[in-house]
């Protein structure tokens, strides 16, 4: 398992965009991809359960990857993050 903390730092936070942005390039992926926030972990390959989480700009939240491909898998995460998740 791997994992990272990040700063979201999209402006408004985690809404549809993003979240189907998230959720469709984590897909591809075998290893189970969450995302840790105010002790809750949420599938990151789920639009509705990112959505749920109610993550807004300047919350810093944890992605943790779980399999075969974890590493590649959190890279990818860790980018779309950092370029602001489509928005």
């Amino acid at each position: 398992m791997v994992s990272q903390k990040i700063t979201i730092t999209n402006e408004q936070g985690m809404h549809m965009r993003p979240a189907s942005v998230l959720s469709q390039a984590m897909a591809p992926f075998s290893s189970d991809v969450k995302i840790l926030f105010n002790d809750n972990a949420y599938d990151a390959k789920s639009v509705m359960m990112l959505m749920a989480a109610c993550i807004k700009c300047g919350s810093e939240v944890e992605v943790q990857c779980d399999g075969p491909d974890e590493a590649d898998a959190l890279k990818k995460m860790i980018e779309l993050i950092e370029s602001g998740m489509g928005d």
